[in-house]
């Protein structure tokens, strides 16, 4: 998305004028959802263990892209809701590894052309067949940003078959800190004026040459900045700043943060931030 700083006319370079004009006016045909963005259920399998698994496929034209569940500075997270939904006693997301891009300085987290995001549901009586019924919000973007909203319904029952989109997705999850090779995570807390300062000191060996970190917390509502990053040899340290919704320092549930260092081709997902 491209900005301009505020300027008059006279201002403006004669040569580049005509061109900021035109990125500015309306475009002659105005994009809707239905041509950036299709989106289907993958119905799935049932696992061993009794649960559904399950996706949703969303294809993106080329060059769109979507959101990861914690977005960065200027993305949308998307939101589900299965309410509608009978026979479901509850649903686990599985995001497969993000990307991270850099939009005119600000950095956002997500899924470039499309994305298979598989969730796994499992039902109150596995007797009997879920009769899912979905909403989901989300924002696409390219040059500008779409809100979509998408809507399914699907009878989940019988033993399904393998779809090899959701095990790919699946097996692009983020490492888990026990299979990468973390040797220990130490977070510090330091009050700030309107929240609080944390800083995770990790012993993981590099995943990449660059590595962002993302700092996420179960606590509703608190806004968490972008993370600085350096690393000294096997150890990696990020900083990042949270903020509740009363903008005060607050009590912070070390178990519920979850910590994910993400690079070009790997990432590593750490859950639980304890004293050093």
């Amino acid at each position: 998305m491209t900005f301009f700083p505020a300027m008059t006319l006279r201002q403006i370079p004669a040569t580049c004028l005509a061109a900021c004009l035109a990125l500015l006016a309306p475009p002659a045909h105005a994009l809707t959802q239905d041509d950036v963005l299709a989106a289907r259920l993958l119905p799935g399998w049932q696992t061993a263990s009794g649960t559904r698994m399950a996706a949703f496929e969303l294809v993106l034209a080329p060059g769109w892209k979507t959101y990861w569940r914690a977005p960065g500075e200027a993305g949308i997270p998307p939101s589900f809701d299965f309410s509608g939904s009978t026979n479901l006693q509850s649903v686990e997301i599985h995001w497969p590894r993000p990307v991270v891009f850099d939009l005119n300085g600000m950095q956002t987290i997500g899924y470039h052309d499309g994305v298979v995001l598989p969730f796994e549901v499992t039902a109150k009586d596995p007797a009997k067949p879920v009769a899912l019924r979905v909403s989901v919000d989300l924002g696409v973007c390219k040059d500008i940003c779409l809100p979509a909203a998408l809507s399914f319904d699907a009878e989940l029952q019988g033993a399904g078959s393998k779809q090899s989109a959701i095990s790919q997705a699946l097996a692009d999850m983020p490492t888990p800190a026990s299979a990468a090779g973390l040797t220990g995570i130490g977070c510090s807390l330091d009050p700030i004026s309107d929240g609080l300062r944390i800083t995770a000191r990790m012993g993981l060996a590099a995943l990449g040459p660059t590595e962002t970190v993302v700092f996420e917390t179960a606590t509703r509502g608190v806004w968490v900045s972008q993370a600085s990053a350096s690393r000294n040899g096997a150890e990696l340290t990020a900083v990042s700043e949270m903020v509740p919704p009363d903008g005060a320092p607050f009590a912070l549930d070390r178990s519920g943060v979850t910590v994910t260092v993400i690079a070009e081709n790997s990432a590593v997902e750490i859950n639980g931030c304890p004293a050093p």
